[in-house]
């Protein structure tokens, strides 16, 4: 659970198989199980034939049969109408990505509630906001778990969504998201590489992750660099949502340096982890440097 306080968007199966991509929406779900490799188009002709002759819906036909799951079904709805989630065992993201295998648990409805409140709080206002750092006082307060969360969760609302790990102590998103950390933030910010080290994440429409990258031994220096601004504003005019990933605070003066580039920072507690003297030292001291804080948020995971 994640709490937030503030301040602290007549046909055969053939024919359904025909039409273009760009009628995604209006597609059916046999089509869009046939093309996924879930179901043979003989068995889809078989199931639209027995659905109109007992009035049935689609998925409660082929379940009779036994021919799809109820996880099929979902699935199929879930592409139907453009709301892209995993199945277990299909990808390599890590499972404790919830929003992406389980979106309809109370869970996630609570990081869809958060997910509203940013949108109306920061990106959704008149002016222009785009990114945003996620920080926290100290290590295992649930930074990456979360940022990776919301991620998915704004590129399900169809927001153009870029995840960037700027944890170039400890980075995580590469493995949340089974990536390669070869080429990343530290390359691009050493002047080693271009912005095609972002990655898309594929079976996660709008989604696409940035990772550190190799860990380099002045990562403080590199955040601090004009090249950074230079990076997230560049950015800014491809994607509608930023999420930036940061160290601690407790240690490192990183998440500062991210949170002044970003603009804004969501400040992260943890449940009987976190102290709260550190958690209000933290808002203050983004508050001093002039940095919004656009919210806190109680990790219960």
């Amino acid at each position: 659970m994640i709490h937030t306080n503030s301040p602290v968007k007549t046909s055969t199966v053939s024919e359904f198989v025909g039409k273009e991509a760009s009628s995604l929406p209006h597609r059916s779900i046999g089509a869009i199980l046939v093309e996924a490799g879930r179901l043979s188009a003989d068995n889809a002709e078989k199931i639209v034939h027995l659905q109109r002759e007992r009035g049935q819906r689609f998925g409660e036909t082929a379940i009779g049969l036994g021919l799809l799951t109820q996880a099929d079904i979902e699935m199929g709805l879930s592409r139907q109408f453009d709301f892209p989630y995993l199945l277990k065992g299909e990808s390599q993201v890590s499972h404790e990505l919830i929003a992406a295998y389980d979106p309809f648990c109370a869970e996630v409805e609570a990081l869809r509630a958060l997910r509203s409140q940013l949108m109306l709080r920061w990106f959704d206002s008149a002016e222009e906001h785009i990114a945003l750092a996620i920080t926290s006082p100290e290590r295992n307060e649930g930074r990456s778990f979360l940022a990776a969360n919301l991620a998915v969760a704004f590129s399900q609302l169809g927001e153009r969504t870029l995840l960037i790990d700027a944890d170039m102590r400890n980075p995580r998103q590469h493995a949340l998201f089974g990536l390669p950390n070869r080429n990343g933030l530290s390359a691009i910010l050493s002047g080693r590489s271009e912005i095609d080290a972002i990655a898309r994440i594929p079976s996660l429409i709008d989604l696409s992750v940035l990772p550190a990258g190799a860990i380099p031994p002045n990562p403080q220096e590199l955040l601090a660099r004009p090249l950074f601004k230079q990076l997230l504003h560049e950015l800014t005019r491809r994607y509608d949502v930023i999420l930036i990933d940061t160290p601690a605070t407790d240690v490192f003066a990183d998440a500062q340096s991210v949170a002044a580039r970003a603009g804004a920072a969501l400040v992260i507690a943890r449940k009987d982890v976190s102290h709260i003297h550190a958690v209000r030292n933290l808002v203050d001291t983004m508050r001093q440097a002039s940095i919004v804080v656009v919210g806190t948020v109680l990790n219960t995971f």
